[in-house]
Formats: C-alpha cells, structure tokens, sequence
C-alpha cells in the first residue's frame, strides 16, 4: 500500500483536481494548496475539491486542504512543518494572455511562488519535484515538432518567459542540493473540467446558445492538444521517475499529443459532434499567441514510458458529453 504525501500546488484546479483524484485511487496522500481566486467563478473549485474528497473517502487516503497563495512564505512554511511530505507537483500559475496587461503580477506568482516552494522542499529536505511548464516557451519556433533540445530563447509572452525561467530555477536547485526535479512542458490541456475561459469550453457554450464564435486571426494557427487523461499519466510517470532515490535526476519533457489541428478544424469537429452550424467572428490575432504547438514526445517516451492515447475526436465527444452533463 503507497502512504507517501505529495503536495499540490493549484490542486483544486481543472488539472490539479484530477491529478489529485488520480493519485488518491492508487494510494497516495495528498495535500492541495489552492487560493481559490477569482480569475473563474471559484465554485468551479469549491465542486472539483468535494469531488476530490468524494475519492479521498472511497480509497481511505488522507487529504488536506490548505486555503492561500503560493506567495505567501509563512503559509508555505507552515505546511511543510506540519506534513512529512515525498514529493511535490507545482501546478498554480497565472495564464498566458493576461500577463501580457499585468507582467508584474505574473512575474510575482510564477516565479516567486515557484521560489518559495523549492527553498522549502530543500530546506526540508524533500528531494522529488515537478514542475508544470509549458509549450509556450518554444514561442514561434519555426522547426516543428518541438524538442526538448530545441532553442526556447525567445517567448512572446511574459508567461512564457516566467516558464523558461522557472525551469532555470529548477535546475540551479536541482544542481545546488540534489534535488531530483523534472519540467514537464505541457500541450494545451483539455477535457472534462477544463476552465470556462478555455477555448474548447468556451466554444462549446457559445455554439449551444447559437452566439457567434471569436476567431482570433484565420484559422490557420494550430495547436497540440492533449487529452487530461493523459496528461495525467504522464505526470504520474514523472512523478515516480523523480521518486527514485538512487539517481540524481533533472530532465525536461514535453507531454503532448503530436497531433495538432487549426483553430477553423477545431471548431469544425466541436460543430460536427454538437450537430451545429457555427457562426464565426473573425477577429485579430492576440498578442502573445504562437502560430503553432506540435510536440515531440519521443523522449518523454522512452524515459517514462508516456504515450498519449486519446486523439481530438474521441476527445471531443468525452469533453461535450461532460459538458452537456455538468455544465452549468
């Protein structure tokens, strides 16, 4: 039976939530630090964590709730103080386009709150740590698929510039007190749960009351994205690679699908399995918004063992199902 305790940050989140379920059936204890804020309709999170004490019940595991911010260095101190915790998966950040409008801020939470957490895992001596990046560091990189070998100098975004140095931390911690750390840089995550302000979310709703569609630019920019499904494994694989004690690990993977569709094909496969018309608005392209994301797993693969199973389609129909189900 697994009784180790990890700590999630941003764990009553849309990603947070299920890694946390995930992890409770197969045994783990987790604590979740979440400060609930108001970027969404925070009942979202109030209904994903009674979802996640619902498992936590049904597995008999232990789980606690911490209610703050990540910034907050007393609180950070306090939790590892009170817990004995295994690992840790650093999931709470602010997202790509408002940072463009308040760059300080995100600088602030994605890096000082990264900050805190790896100064107290070393200050506690907790050696396993994850660090949720992001494909947005690759900016417009013109070789496609992206590697994890390939240039990531050049974000177009203050959100991916707070990842690429985030991963930069983790490796100055990994180098200075051994810490065993893995960045996964994730491909546009989507599924049951995700966030209302998400595209796939936000088209679904939009095309069920018969509103128009923004479409930021032509409809030509693509984008790899990944089912929560396998995200997850993925990360649980990461998770248990940087639990190995007998190696001194730092590594980067990107987890994707390797199948990126256009922002015209998306809309069009939302349509299809909605069995509506949609009606476009065309708008300018946002700043900060790459022309592509196409991940190349292959080293992911062969370290961990990942292999993404659920493509758009299937994906689709799952997300539209749980929508039309749950959605309020």
């Amino acid at each position: 039976m697994i009784n180790k305790k990890i700590l999630i940050t941003g764990g009553a989140g849309f990603i947070g939530s299920h890694l946390s379920k995930k992890l409770l059936s197969k045994g783990y204890n987790i604590i979740i630090i979440d400060n609930f804020n108001e970027f969404y309709n925070p009942e979202i999170k109030e209904e994903n964590f009674k979802s996640i004490k619902e498992v936590a019940k049904k597995y008999c595991c232990e789980l606690t709730l911490y209610r703050g911010d990540i910034r907050d260095t007393t609180l950070i101190n306090k939790i590892f103080d009170e817990n004995l915790i295994n690992g840790v998966v650093s999931l709470a950040i602010m997202q790509v386009r408002p940072s463009i409008e308040d760059p300080l801020y995100y600088v602030d939470v994605n890096l000082l709150g990264l900050t805190n957490l790896l100064e107290a895992a070393k200050n506690h001596e907790i050696k396993s740590f994850v660090f949720i990046s992001s494909s947005s560091v690759y900016g417009n990189n013109k070789k496609v698929p992206f590697s994890e070998k390939d240039p990531v100098d050049n974000p177009i975004s203050p959100y991916a510039a707070t990842k690429k140095a985030g991963e930069l931390m983790c490796y100055t911690y990994h180098s200075l007190f051994e810490m065993n750390i893995a960045c996964l840089r994730y491909f546009t995550v989507y599924g049951p749960g995700q966030r209302p302000d998400l595209a796939i979310n936000k088209f679904t709703r939009l095309m069920l009351e018969d509103e128009e569609i923004p479409m930021f630019g032509d409809g030509t920019t693509s984008r790899d994205y990944t089912y929560i499904s396998d995200i997850i494994d993925g990360t649980i694989k990461a998770l248990d690679y940087v639990m190995q004690q007998n190696k001194h690990i730092y590594d980067i993977f990107n987890l994707g699908g390797s199948h990126p569709i256009s922002l015209k094909e998306l809309i069009n496969v939302i349509a299809k399995t909605l069995d509506k018309s949609p009606r476009i608005k065309q708008l300018p392209m946002q700043s900060g918004d790459v022309d592509i994301t196409y991940s190349d797993f292959s080293h992911a693969k062969e370290v961990l063992g990942y292999e993404p199973k659920v493509l758009i389609d299937e994906g689709i129909k799952l997300f539209v199902n749980w929508y039309i189900k749950h959605a309020k």
